[in-house]
């Protein structure tokens, strides 16, 4: 593939993305976009803004490589004011709106941003990192009322958008990535409820989303794929 590739949030599975990427595909332009970073070739992007997802179109339209990769590795699970819920009476609408904008709404709305400059004529991946979670039939725990919704939100976004691209752009594949328990920020207040051997490097798990990323084909465009490859149920 050879092109340009977007890899936004700039956390540490999505720098963790950008480095592999940058190393390993060397056709690839690799641009990290985030809110702040490190990483040689970088976008400030707020993806949560409408007025910078403006400013991410423009970017790429003066870019003279095609756009053939974006990969969305944004997400939030906790914050200074937001927390899962244990139960019902810890929902609040404020928190289940900050959940839903950043986890559901954000990268669908990424998606409307660089439509336009799929391809026609060459292969096209845009891959978002979803969760396990998600998944309405494999929910045997309950509770995480607003980050299990809003994952499945983008899910359902991203389904049905695999259904329009396949007929406007062919060459385009749609995949929505769990990438396990990995040991970041998003996660590590939750890491004493998960086996040793569950708990994955951003770097091993870098290298299974991009794995999973390579071997998907428009023909697979719309599954739940999990770090190992199995397809998760919606």
């Amino acid at each position: 593939m050879k092109g340009l590739a977007l890899v936004v949030g700039a956390g540490g599975i999505g720098t963790q993305i950008a480095k592999d990427l940058s190393e390993s595909e060397k056709d690839l332009e690799v641009v990290l976009c985030g809110r702040k970073s490190e990483f040689n070739s970088f976008w400030e992007l707020d993806i949560e803004d409408s007025q910078s997802l403006l400013q991410l179109k423009n970017k790429i339209s003066n870019q003279p490589s095609k756009l053939r990769l974006v990969v969305n590795a944004t997400g939030r699970l906790h914050s200074d004011s937001l927390q899962p819920e244990k139960r019902l009476q810890h929902l609040d609408k404020k928190n289940m709106i900050e959940s839903f904008s950043i986890n559901a709404f954000s990268p669908i709305l990424l998606a409307k941003a660089i439509e336009e400059f799929i391809p026609k004529d060459l292969d096209f991946n845009f891959a978002s990192i979803s969760a396990r979670v998600g998944s309405i039939g494999d929910n045997q725990t309950g509770g995480w009322y607003s980050y299990r919704a809003a994952k499945s939100a983008q899910n359902q976004f991203f389904k049905s958008l695999s259904i329009e691209w396949t007929r406007r752009f062919p060459k385009a594949t749609i995949t929505l990535l769990h990438p396990g328990t990995v040991d970041t920020d998003l996660s590590r207040p939750f890491h004493k409820f998960v086996p040793e051997h569950k708990l994955f490097s951003k770097e091993k798990s870098s290298q299974f989303l991009i794995n999973i990323i390579k071997n998907q084909s428009p023909e697979c465009t719309g599954k739940f794929i999990a770090w190992d490859s199995s397809e998760i149920p919606w």
